[in-house]
């Protein structure tokens, strides 16, 4: 598996796996079942309510603690110092592996402003080994600007809504050229741009599915899609897309799908708030 690094020595494979609505006995089940049939980037968040699965799922797989990178997200309602403090200890006692690889703010709530204040509280928590790496989620330009000229350290991760239809071209460029890996959440857009025409039509000429084509073009991008599945056929579907390689034509013509009003739910993060 390829692996793509970020500016401050984070290396992650090309692609992970969702785990949003992945819960209880269940959801341990399938995080073991991603993990051992060749993820080892595994996405969490405390607000999805499932990091003692993912934990779980960790611990029931057959591979080694130390190759599994496991991410989970502060939610918006822990910002200020403290409760972000505390709220990470408390993804970590949940997980129940020893210490998170990747931590990250889940979305940056502006008109609340104390995203500073939990960047600080990641900045410690990773100083205090708590946490291995730390970076953000759905982050315009702006905010990682004042993060970086707040505190003097820039996320490694920017994970954002980006799929064929919402590109993200420009943010894409602008996490490349600092140095942050961008990730991309509902790749696939809950599956209903999977019939799109031209999607379709990559997929024919390379003789892979629609959703391979997808996070293939991903992937071509430099962008880390994470792609949940539940079942181990459609897990192994969605790894294999890290073997498929589209030309430019191909890229090209997915990207020029975008649409101004692609995303899934006007979760435009400039008015956004999360909790």
């Amino acid at each position: 598996m390829r692996h793509i690094s970020a500016h401050d020595g984070l290396s992650v494979p090309v692609i992970g796996f969702g785990t949003y609505k992945l819960n209880g006995l269940a959801g341990a089940e399938a995080v073991a079942d991603a993990i051992d049939g060749g993820y080892t980037l595994i996405d969490s968040a405390f607000n999805y309510e499932n990091e003692g699965a993912v934990g779980e799922g960790v611990r029931r797989s057959h591979a080694n603690r130390a190759d599994v990178t496991v991410t989970s997200k502060l939610p918006g309602r822990h910002h200020a110092y403290a409760q972000a403090r505390a709220a990470i200890e408390e993804s970590v006692f949940r997980m129940g592996i020893g210490y998170i690889d990747l931590y990250l703010i889940h979305w940056p709530n502006p008109r609340v402003g104390k995203y500073v204040e939990a960047w600080r509280a990641l900045i410690d928590a990773k100083t205090d080994g708590l946490v291995r790496h730390i970076g953000v989620c759905n982050f315009e330009p702006e905010y990682l600007k004042v993060l970086a000229d707040e505190t003097g350290v820039i996320p490694e991760v920017n994970q954002i809504e980006l799929h064929p239809y919402f590109p993200q071209k420009d943010l894409v460029s602008f996490d490349d050229a600092h140095g942050i890996i961008t990730e991309a959440w509902s790749p696939l857009r809950r599956g209903d741009l999977l019939s799109d025409p031209v999607i379709v039509d990559v997929a024919k000429k390379h003789g892979i599915t629609p959703g391979q084509a997808v996070l293939a073009w991903d992937i071509a991008r430099g962008v880390v899609p994470i792609p949940k599945a539940a079942h181990k056929e459609r897990q192994a579907e969605n790894l294999a897309a890290a073997q498929i390689a589209l030309d430019s034509d191909d890229v090209a013509r997915i990207t020029a799908l975008g649409r101004p009003d692609g995303r899934l739910a006007n979760q435009d993060p400039r008015v956004y708030e999360e909790f």
